[in-house]
């Protein structure tokens, strides 16, 4: 899975589940600073410009 650390699994998982930051954050018991990093590195790490393109790719690839 593209070198994703566990942190960066269980944040995409929320994300294409539909979460906004603030809920992720709330489920992980971490900042949404920390969340935007995570994401941030998943977008870097697959080449994905934006949340609805990482979903796509994550489905497609059957990363989660």
């Amino acid at each position: 899975m593209e070198n994703f650390t566990q942190k960066e699994i269980e944040v995409l998982k929320y994300v294409c589940k539909g979460y906004t930051n603030e809920a992720i954050a709330q489920k992980l018991f971490v900042s949404i600073h920390t969340v935007k990093a995570h994401i941030a590195s998943l977008l870097r790490k697959t080449g994905a410009t934006n949340r609805t393109e990482l979903v796509f790719l994550a489905a497609k690839s059957n990363w989660v």
